[in-house]
């Protein structure tokens, strides 16, 4: 696959403290089979679909703490001017630029709103070599407390193009009015690459900002069901829209992630201003 445009999302990994049983709830979950880890890179083991590479697992550092949770992606053509852009932005940097070999240059950022996120300056390893397939990464959305804060952020340190989501006359209900959603494009409104959801009370409030990832699935309810079967916990759905049928759910150590089935649609597309 060729290189990804600035901005879009190339990749996305996560930490497990129990790596083995990431891989066998993905394995099971979305069809992943995995390499073999490579010790020089700290365990660092990628997933494949059908033979692509379309995400990795990692255990923690020595000492690291962290929780798990998927950490999404966005190419740069150079993480040091990308990361410097964060900075005049409002956001923070978490992880320096750091060169990983020959295959590229990574950082870690947290923007305004307080979601994390990473940096891609690729070398030889360019990113997902599928996507929009079962088994591959299909889309994503900053889940935020802070909308504002955060399209600000967004469009000052990305080449992005934003439009906000119309709810139109049929929605009369005030969730629906509620609902604040907004797409980022790059390279014209026809590539959109990112969404962008108001976290509301339906929120717990100890729950932060985040990047959800969507991958895609060829049963969503099958997926769910595996899921909570494995020790997994559904969050949110299943739900038909006209994007697909999706959940969102959490996986045994806890890392949200959302499947979706993309040639199971309904209702009609909504419109962007």
């Amino acid at each position: 696959m060729s290189e990804f445009p600035e901005g879009a999302p190339c990749w996305v990994d996560a930490m497990f403290t129990d790596l083995e049983g990431a891989k066998e709830f993905y394995a099971d979950v979305l069809g992943w089979t995995f390499s073999e880890a490579s010790s020089e890179y700290g365990n660092y083991t990628q997933a494949y679909a059908g033979g692509k590479a379309v995400a990795a697992v990692v255990p923690p550092m020595p000492g690291g703490e962290a929780s798990s949770q998927w950490c999404l992606y966005f190419a740069s053509p150079d993480a040091a001017a990308t990361t410097e852009k964060i900075r005049s932005a409002g956001g923070d940097v978490v992880m320096e630029p750091m060169q990983v070999g020959t295959f590229g240059t990574m950082a870690i950022a947290r923007e305004p709103g307080g979601a994390v996120f990473g940096v891609w300056q690729p070398g030889e390893h360019k990113g997902f070599e599928k996507v929009g397939e079962a088994g591959a990464y299909a889309w994503a959305e900053v889940f935020s407390r802070a909308p504002e804060k955060t399209d600000a952020f967004l469009t000052q340190v990305f080449p992005y193009e934003a439009q906000q989501m119309d709810a139109g006359e049929e929605c009369e209900d005030s969730e629906a009015d509620a609902m604040d959603f907004k797409i980022f494009s790059v390279g014209g409104k026809g590539n959109p690459v990112l969404g962008r959801m108001k976290m509301g009370d339906e929120f717990p409030p100890e729950i932060p900002s985040y990047v959800q990832v969507y991958f895609g699935v060829p049963d969503c309810d099958e997926a769910v069901q595996k899921t909570t079967a494995r020790g997994g916990a559904l969050h949110f759905g299943p739900v038909d829209s006209p994007f697909g049928r999706f959940a969102a759910l959490t996986d045994p150590q806890g890392a949200a992630f959302a499947v979706i089935d993309m040639s199971t649609t309904a209702g009609e597309m909504p419109t962007f201003g």
